[in-house]
């Protein structure tokens, strides 16, 4: 759902980073109550320092210490899967168990399942069990346990009976944990017909979508089979999809799939094990691509590009960019977030042609709407509108923009971005300078302001003391990398 960029500091002394977080994470403090402003995340009881965040799902945070640890926190036990999916941990930041002792380098998180990639190229994944690829490999895990010294291919025990049809029928019975998380996604749809700009007062949030708790509904930290020879470098999580991105340039995908955001030209309900996505009409025959490096250079081809450099998922659409700065996009277009002029489903990776010529460096996918960053360092906006999440100025329950429009924001007209996030119905931007902007919906504080007023242009963040590295968001959350003192 996000992507993470990280801005190099300029100071050849760099302090310890600390962790900023605002929004939703209730189980961050005793008080259970939306952070409406910066707040620094307790350092680590190991004593070692951040190296990245990653966002988190709903309600909790996600990120990466220096040794390659992953690290969670925030979650409460009323938040049914994502409590399971957050490992549990609640005001003290922990490191989550995983069947592997290999440093982890990325992270998303969905909804309720997560996804990280450790050093080896390995995918591990966990959560919603319709997230987790029934084709994987999983050791015998139970939360909070570690096997130290042991290898995964030592531990390793089927998940499902393999010679299984690996696609499920999109007439498969579903599971009711499925129909539930299907149910929030779909009442998300008709939000929009409501929204209003919020000037209430922090209170402790409610729930949108009860979720149940079930630990049968949850699958446990696995091992993602993946082709032979695939060595993945990140990955992005959805509302109930997954993509990872190999380091020849290639995006395998999993999970939910109704809307084409799996890309691959059809609306099967749920791929159960990593397929490949056809992102060019040109291929190289079945050939494995070299990695990608200087001593192997790829020779650009003519039109869209070679292979893909950038990943993101949103609740239920994707886009990637290509080596050429191309943007694809694909999946559900009710609301125009693919922006191809209409607000058609999307189901195999398609250009956006009002961006031809323009190359994008960065992109962002939100619920209902998507980000992203040209070379130049202006930012463009497309999809629904509302909660201002567009920052064009304007929030509508019935606008929505089916092609990229770009921010004309005075505040940024002497700044290029740098790095962008979305959370469901919120943005963070990174400028060139150092400044930290959101807007977007603000029910749980999310933007950071102080308040819980919904924001339609981007408002700077008040981050005095601190200077900020990377930042990304979750559903109803931001987390900001930064150096200075907590």
């Amino acid at each position: 759902m996000v992507v993470v960029n990280e801005i190099p500091s300029s100071d050849a002394k760099r302090e310890s980073p600390v962790v900023l977080m605002w929004g939703y994470l209730p189980g961050a403090t005793q008080q259970r109550l939306p952070l409406l402003s910066p707040t620094a995340v307790p350092f680590l009881e190991s004593g070692e320092s951040w190296k990245d965040v990653c966002g988190g799902g709903c309600g909790f945070g996600l990120a990466i210490s220096e040794s390659g640890k992953l690290i969670t926190w925030g979650s409460t036990d009323d938040q049914g899967q994502s409590y399971l999916a957050a490992g549990k941990h609640e005001e003290t930041p922990k490191e989550f168990s995983l069947p592997t002792e290999a440093p982890i380098v990325k992270a998303a998180a969905g909804w309720a399942h997560c996804a990280t990639v450790s050093d080896q190229g390995h995918v591990y994944t966990w959560g919603w069990k319709e997230c987790v690829p029934s084709g994987t490999i999983s050791r015998n895990f139970i939360a909070g346990v570690t096997g130290e010294g042991e290898a995964p291919e030592k531990q390793i025990s089927v998940l499902t009976e393999q010679g299984h049809n690996p696609i499920m029928s999109p007439r498969s019975p579903r599971t009711k944990s499925a129909l539930s998380l299907e149910s929030h996604l779909d009442n998300t749809k008709s939000e929009g017909e409501q929204a209003k700009r919020r000037r209430t007062s922090p209170a402790k949030p409610e729930l949108e979508s009860s979720i149940p708790i079930d630990e049968t509904f949850s699958a446990p930290p696995c091992l993602v089979a993946m082709d032979p020879g695939v060595k993945v470098t990140s990955v992005a999580a959805g509302g109930r999809h997954t993509l990872a991105l190999s380091d020849v340039g290639q995006v395998w995908g999993w999970g939910y799939g109704g809307e084409g955001q799996l890309g691959l030209g059809s609306r099967i309900k749920l791929v159960a094990s990593p397929h490949l996505i056809p992102c060019f009409e040109l291929s190289m025959n079945g050939k494995q691509r070299p990695p990608i490096n200087s001593a192997n250079p790829v020779q650009k081809g003519s039109g869209i590009g070679s292979y893909i450099k950038t990943i993101s998922c949103g609740g239920r659409h994707s886009a990637v960019i290509t080596d050429s700065g191309t943007l694809l996009t694909f999946g559900w277009g009710m609301y125009g977030q693919c922006g191809q002029g209409n607000t058609d489903d999307i189901l195999k990776p398609t250009a956006v042609v009002s961006l031809s010529g323009t190359s994008i460096e960065a992109v962002a996918a939100g619920l209902w709407h998507t980000i992203c960053v040209s070379s130049d360092g202006r930012v463009r906006s497309f999809g629904g509108n509302q909660f201002g999440q567009l920052g064009v100025g304007t929030t509508s329950a019935d606008q929505v923009e089916t092609l990229p429009r770009v921010l004309d924001a005075p505040i940024l007209e002497n700044s290029m971005a740098k790095a962008v996030s979305c959370g469901a119905r919120h943005n963070v931007l990174l400028t060139d300078d150092g400044k930290v902007y959101c807007w977007g919906w603000n029910k749980y504080g999310q933007l950071g302001l102080g308040d819980a007023i919904d924001r339609s242009s981007p408002a700077p963040v008040p981050l005095e003391g601190f200077t900020p590295r990377s930042t990304t968001c979750g559903w109803w959350h931001t987390l900001l990398l930064a150096e200075g003192s907590a």
